[in-house]
């Protein structure tokens, strides 16, 4: 089960600060892109997050995007950012996770997944050797499978509301 509990819990990307990442000894993250930097299928960015990937990028933070999206979904979507990208990640399994870290050229104990699932998210991080950032939705999902989803992360997110796992001051 602990492989599930994300190592913080936020509501929206733009609260992953370089602060919060130095607290944590991060160093580079790996992005999710479906209701974590948009809405799911879209390709407009959330209002925002372009302007805090670049202002992460500034502080010295590296960034990629991974998605389990097809490439013609997610290159368009990552060029929008500026982002190396890997699409097709079949997460939660290590694949992507791993090529990714190679793509970021950093221990996996430096690196931080920032997305909106537990069991895709949160659990391929943790099978990785990697901290995990846990974020509500930005829209809710209309598919049966995500509904089911959701049902079963309750568990994992009421022990980790947002801002669980945030040290203060």
């Amino acid at each position: 089960m602990l492989l599930l509990y994300p190592t913080v819990s936020l509501r929206r990307v733009q609260e992953v600060t370089p602060a919060l990442l130095r607290r944590l000894g991060v160093e580079a993250l790996i992005l999710d892109v479906d209701n974590t930097l948009s809405s799911p299928g879209s390709q407009t960015p959330a209002p925002g997050t372009q302007e805090w990937a670049r202002a992460l990028q500034r502080a010295g933070v590296r960034l990629v995007i991974l998605s389990n999206n097809r490439k013609k979904r997610v290159e368009p979507f990552a060029a929008q950012y500026g982002l190396p990208c890997l699409s097709r990640g079949c997460k939660p399994l290590p694949f992507g996770y791993w090529r990714a870290q190679a793509l970021l050229g950093v221990p996996a104990s430096r690196i931080a997944v920032v997305g909106d699932q537990v069991f895709t998210d949160v659990l391929g991080a943790g099978l990785c050797g990697m901290r995990s950032v846990l974020l509500e939705p930005v829209s809710q999902e209309s598919g049966v499978t995500f509904r089911v989803r959701r049902v079963l992360e309750r568990r994992v997110r009421s022990k980790f509301p947002p801002g669980a796992g945030v040290e203060k001051g």
